[in-house]
Formats: structure tokens, sequence, C-alpha cells
């Protein structure tokens, strides 16, 4: 099942892709937000995520916190299952794999890092030059920018006294980095120096959590996340 490149077979189909993108951009959705985003009506959006959920790419999810809602039953979250996932940009993820399997056995764990690095290099590129062109955003805004271009869905939060928190609601390599997690250390690594200070990783789609966090604290904040913050970060991200 993949997503940007399947054969339309007709306005169910195009609308399907919209859905599933919609998700795999803003993340876990109700019907309801589906529907305003899209410009649909929520009975149309229930019938395309039933069929997305009778193929397994998207799942219902109960709220994790029910706090401060009214009567009633809450609406459920509608979330990418892998099988979704996978419907974006992970075709040669088995070569991938292989050719880094053959990396570390020819070169040891010293290649496959210093692969890692050159892979995210265009971090440290293109930061500089975007943070100029673009002085109206955040530090944090321009790195959205930069790995929303290179197929990475990625927004900015706002963390209440902690600071940032820079989402990737899709991550095109994460079946390899589940082998290789030196590919998320790496791009953590290229986060924290381009912006000169400590950053720290939360949750990687590649270890089984819903979208990879990176929590980048505001200058007025100790550099390090306490256990409580990350629990607190982790639920805001997964709702």
């Amino acid at each position: 099942m993949e997503f940007d490149e399947a054969p339309l077979t007709g306005p169910d189909q195009t609308t399907r892709q919209r859905v599933v993108r919609s998700i795999l951009v803003d993340g876990p959705s109700t019907a309801a937000a589906l529907a305003d985003r899209l410009d649909l009506t929520p009975a149309a959006v229930r019938r395309h995520l039933d069929q997305l959920v009778e193929e397994g790419a998207v799942e219902a999810r109960e709220p994790r916190s029910l706090a401060g809602r009214g009567r009633g039953r809450p609406a459920k979250l509608f979330a990418l299952t892998e099988v979704g996932r996978d419907g974006f940009d992970q075709k040669y993820d088995d070569l991938a794999v292989l050719a880094l399997r053959f990396l570390a056995e020819t070169g040891g764990e010293e290649a496959v890092r210093e692969f890692a690095d050159r892979r995210v290099a265009f971090v440290e590129e293109r930061f500089g030059p975007l943070m100029r062109a673009k002085p109206h955003l955040s530090p944090a805004e321009v790195l959205a920018e930069i790995f929303t271009d290179e197929g990475y869905a990625a927004t900015v939060r706002q963390l209440p006294v902690v600071g940032e928190q820079l989402c990737q609601q899709h991550c095109p390599v994460s079946h390899v980095a589940h082998e290789f997690p030196q590919l998320c250390e790496a791009e953590t690594a290229a986060i924290s120096r381009v912006l000169d200070h400590h950053v720290q990783r939360l949750a990687t789609i590649a270890h089984g959590d819903g979208v990879c966090t990176t929590c980048i604290p505001s200058s007025s904040t100790s550099s390090t996340v306490t256990k409580s913050d990350n629990a607190d970060y982790k639920e805001r991200v997964t709702r």
C-alpha cells in the first residue's frame, strides 16, 4: 500500500489519500478535526476512516486524558499504523538495511556513525541560510521547515516552562533506524550543534513511539529535562 504513488481509482481514492496524509502531518486526529481540516462532512470522513481501519492503515484509539470533558462518549483518535506509515517513502528500506549491515561488517561501528553524520549534513548546510532568509521564524521553526522538506512532516509546539518541541510525524528512515539507532543519534547531535545548546530526544518512531519528539529547552530553563518533564512531554505529543 503506497499512498504517494498508488494509482488513483476515483474521487474516493484521492480523498482517502488526503485523510491519511492529514493524519501523518497533524498526528492522531478525531473524525471531526479531519472533517474541519479537509473541508469534508464528518460522515464522509468516517466512511473513509472505516475503510482505512479495515485495510489496517489506521487504528482508532481512546483519548489518553478525559479531564475537562463533559458527559458523553469521548471522540476517538485515529492514528496511522505501521502499515499506514509503510505507504510513505519506505520502498528502499530493505536495500538500505542490507547496505548498512555490509558497512558495519566491513568498516565497523565508526563507519556507520560517519555515514549517519554525513546523511544529516543537510541540517547544518541549510540552517544558517534559511535562518537569515526567514528571520521571523524561531530556530525550531526553521528546523521544522528543513526536516519537512526532507520528508519528516515536522512541526513545532510550545511546552510550558520547558521550551519548544520539534515533532516529526513521519520518519522516512524509521525502519532502518530501528536497527541502526546511529541515524537518530546523528539527527539529535546535528540539531544540538546548529542551536549551540543541548537538546533531548524523548521519543522516536523507529522505536515504537507515534511521533519523533525532540525537546528544545528555552534559554531560561535547564538544558536537562527531568523524568516528569519526559512523561508530560510524551503525553502531549501522543494524544
